[in-house]
């Protein structure tokens, strides 16, 4: 059975603290072999199918091969519903290293290597058949270059790597500066030099210090014999060194070298010559190699054997021991680090709430519950709370008291100024309390639509932020005239961005309000900055909507949102049984962005002027034909064609709008930082004018995305 060039194996299984994870080894050429070593990615592709796990770790040190297998691979792990990380241990080298790009995080060791280059094969025929060569790799440079997108942003970034007819090598610092990884990990221990590795002579351009064999590289567990070029004598075989049997072999395109295609016609001259064979290092002493092996697993046994039982822990003694640059003391810091991250509480100890935090919650209750913003265990307990007929005063007073100060002596004023100046005061910490959990209360039910018919995302900084969304390759076409198939090149996404930014202000509590005891202007003020908050993220989305006379965000192509081009403006008329209808029609011809089939959406949310509302629920819900001209028995053809019906004085006017589903089509999104979609609300004790003042702020971002989830109609009198 032919040795694999792959390796996968699980890690851990899930726990509550520790997701399941697994790892792939691809240390070898990819794709069909030249001579009897070949495991195709139809193999890998069953594998990792069938593996379950949530995060899976693809180690790779490969010098490349076939780009349809490749290809396969790449669209195996997108596939996958786990975080794919690809570690770079070695080299990545051509088609390896797009399967290194096809990770949702690409790490690469610090003395690792990466190469881009074009595909590239030999051929042989007449001028037509080198043109038709010629196309076939200008296909397979498109279909590469949608891979490296993932991490250059584009298709367009792409192509010149895949086209220039160049090797590009990166060191990890050039990778990480191009956008090729996303970080740069710690130096994969030094195993066999790059130089020494088989294979590494069928590149015709080496950096000096990959080709002096300088740069280390994981040693692999199988390198192939250099793929010969059929257009060169063939090379002799090293000295000490057996060469196996191979019978003709089938031609697979690879991105450095393929089978050779004899033709009656002259051959085409060998696209790049081969270096010559580096001479062979010396061997090891592979008895002092072996027995090192065997003590350091020995050690390695010896330590985990206590804790044998636990299936983590046999999970992490299999990688440790498979690993040769695993040390047996370096596999004991990781079973010490995993023992911590899964150790219980000593029995008989719990941690409480102590008294300072129930004083605190019974305060922050009372203060609630008299403002009128308590919750509903808040105000059935009030009057078991301690402190219900507190005022602003005696908790001042309290607070003052508990920092270990004396109050005595002191006037109204003075005791203010202590608590909002003195450091262990919790005053102000009781204050900020009450003030956010208004805020909250009053942001979470300020009347909001924009969650009713926009997508709510999230983005990471304040750098803009790529939505992609791709193309299709369309249905399958029939073989020409000489039973070949057509080629199909792989369609280019459509990209758009939203970027979050920050929107905020600042109140002020002076010590007269806290002497006056009123504790509304303090509430009264927090529930506003909630509402405040609410209130700009609407009013910003409409912004949006009402760009461009009410057709929406200028898009990328120049064009608004709703635009004839874009065939999403139904008729003008008023709303009724048939004009929804025409919204529904509209929608569902609606093509995917390359054009090759309907996407049949629906329409789910109709949006328009308040005035307009009651006319739009009437004809969504009325089970015969609303209009007076009408036969009263007439079906209304558009009943229930809308889940929500949502009116707004936002909008003037006549014209009115449908949206598909945003989890379907996303025509407007909001993105929050980090997901964070509350307010946040940050204190300051005002030294000068013994007071506090709190700065309210959101970090959101409003964009429009994709018009073909989106319909409008100018209404009557347009």
């Amino acid at each position: 059975m032919p040795a694999t060039w792959f390796a996968i194996r699980p890690l851990a299984k899930a726990t509550q603290a520790q997701p399941s994870s697994a790892e792939i080894l691809i240390y070898g050429d990819i794709g069909t072999s030249w001579f009897d070593e070949t495991v195709e990615a139809k193999s890998f592709c069953e594998q990792l199918a069938a593996l379950d796990a949530q995060t899976i770790t693809v180690r790779i040190n490969s010098f490349g091969g076939s780009v349809p297998d490749a290809l396969a691979i790449c669209n195996a792990l997108q596939r996958h519903p786990a975080r794919i990380v690809t570690e770079i241990d070695g080299v990545a080298f051509s088609a390896a290293s797009m399967i290194a790009a096809a990770g949702d995080t690409v790490n690469m060791s610090e003395n690792a290597m990466l190469m881009i280059h074009a595909p590239w094969s030999y051929g042989g025929g007449n001028a037509v058949e080198l043109r038709k060569k010629a196309e076939l790799m200008d296909s397979f440079a498109q279909g590469m270059a949608s891979v490296y997108a993932r991490k250059l942003g584009s298709v367009q970034a792409a192509l010149p790597l895949l086209t220039d007819g160049q090797d590009h090598y990166y060191t990890p610092q050039q990778a990480l500066e191009a956008g090729l990884i996303d970080a740069i990990t710690a130096a994969t221990p030094v195993a066999a030099s790059a130089a020494h590795m088989p294979g590494i002579s069928r590149y015709r351009s080496l950096p000096a210090t990959l080709a002096a064999g300088t740069v280390a590289a994981a040693a692999a567990p199988h390198q192939e014999p250099m793929m010969p070029n059929p257009n060169e004598p063939a090379a002799q075989p090293l000295a000490g060194t057996q060469q196996p049997q191979a019978s003709a072999p089938q031609a697979a395109l690879q991105p450095q070298a393929a089978a050779p295609a004899p033709q009656p016609q002259a051959q085409a001259p060998a696209p790049h010559a081969q270096a010559a064979p580096v001479p062979q290092a010396a061997a090891p002493d592979r008895a002092a190699i072996l027995a090192a092996e065997q003590q350091r697993r020995g050690d390695i046994r010896a330590a985990f054997q206590p804790f044998a039982t636990r299936a983590d822990v046999s999970a992490l003694q299999a990688q440790c021991e498979d690993d040769p640059a695993i040390s047996a003391q370096d596999a004991g810091a990781r079973l010490l680090a995993l023992m911590g991250k899964t150790a219980q509480p000593v029995a008989g100890i719990h941690t409480v709430t102590d008294e300072t935090d129930k004083r605190r919650e019974a305060i922050s209750a009372a203060l609630l519950v008299r403002a009128g913003f308590g919750s509903k265990d808040q105000r059935e307990n009030y009057a078991a709370n301690p402190f219900r007929g507190a005022s602003l005063m005696d908790i001042a007073r309290g607070s003052v008291e508990r920092s270990g100060k004396s109050s005595a002596g002191m006037d109204r004023r003075d005791i203010v100024a202590t608590a909002f100046t003195q450091s262990t005061s919790d005053f102000p910490v009781l204050l900020t309390d009450a003030v956010h959990r208004t805020l909250l209360a009053a942001y979470a039910t300020q009347a909001l639509t924009w969650t009713r018919f926009c997508k709510r995302g999230q983005v990471s900084d304040f750098r803009p932020h790529h939505r992609f969304r791709v193309g299709s390759l369309g249905n399958l076409l029939p073989k020409t005239e000489l039973g070949e198939y057509k080629n199909v090149s792989i369609p280019d996404g459509e990209k758009t961005s939203i970027a979050a930014a920050t929107k905020g202000f600042i109140i002020n509590i002076s010590r007269e309000t806290i002497i006056n005891d009123d504790l509304g202007a303090i509430t009264d003020q927090a529930a506003a900055m909630g509402r405040a908050a609410a209130r700009t993220v609407e009013a910003d989305v409409y912004a949006m909507l009402l760009l461009n006379s009410g057709m929406g965000p200028t898009m990328n192509d120049g064009k608004p949102l709703f635009h004839a081009s874009h065939k999403n403006i139904a008729p003008a008329a008023a709303p009724s049984s048939q004009a929804f209808n025409e919204l529904r029609v509209l929608m569902a011809k609606q093509m995917d962005i390359s054009g090759n089939d309907y996407l049949d959406m629906r329409p789910a949310v109709w949006l328009g002027p308040i005035g307009l509302e009651a006319q739009a629920r009437l004809i969504n819900e009325a089970q015969y034909e609303p209009n007076p001209t009408q036969n009263a028995l007439t079906p209304n053809v558009s009943l229930g064609l809308f889940r929500d019906i949502v009116g707004t004085p936002r909008l003037e006017g006549t014209r009115y709008y449908a949206f598909a589903n945003p989890s379907e089509s996303a025509a407007l999104e909001v993105a929050f930082l980090d997901g964070v979609d509350t307010p946040y609300l940050e204190r300051q004790d005002a030294f000068d004018t013994d007071g506090v003042r709190w700065k309210v702020r959101l970090d959101y971002g409003v964009a429009g995305h994709d018009w073909r989830g989106a319909v409008t109609s100018a209404g009557a009198g347009a």
